[in-house]
């Protein structure tokens, strides 16, 4: 018989952070705010049993470890930060999958919005 871990999904969406991003020369020398939405797969029911936040992902801690880094940043391609940011939840955060949605904002006339989806990790 397979046995399957639990995966329940700690989300953290519209996260705000101001960053240098872009190829053009204009983007480098204004910051940018860009958007992400994360999905992190986890197993809760230790948490849930107990109500202590050591026994979950800390989104706190997340999202105060990618403001840090995205800020500090200064990437040409939202797809080298994304992959980054991906890599920092993962390693870091000892998360087994992770969606990540980096959005750009108005980068292109006429789009509310354009960036990347990326899947990093092992559902299972």
């Amino acid at each position: 018989m397979l046995y399957l871990a639990p995966m329940d999904i700690i989300f953290l969406y519209d996260l705000k952070i101001e960053t240098i991003i872009g190829i053009y020369d204009w983007e480098r020398e204004t910051k940018q705010t860009i958007s992400l939405d994360l999905e992190m797969a986890t197993d809760i029911r230790k948490a849930a049993e107990t109500d202590d936040i050591e026994n979950t992902l800390d989104y706190k801690a997340v999202s105060k470890r990618l403001i840090s880094f995205v800020e500090e940043s200064e990437f040409l391609l939202v797809e080298r930060l994304a992959e980054e940011c991906a890599q920092i939840i993962l390693n870091e955060f000892n998360v087994p999958w992770v969606r990540l949605k980096l959005n750009k904002g108005e980068a292109i006339s006429g789009a509310s919005g354009v960036g990347i989806l990326i899947e990093r990790g092992n559902k299972t």
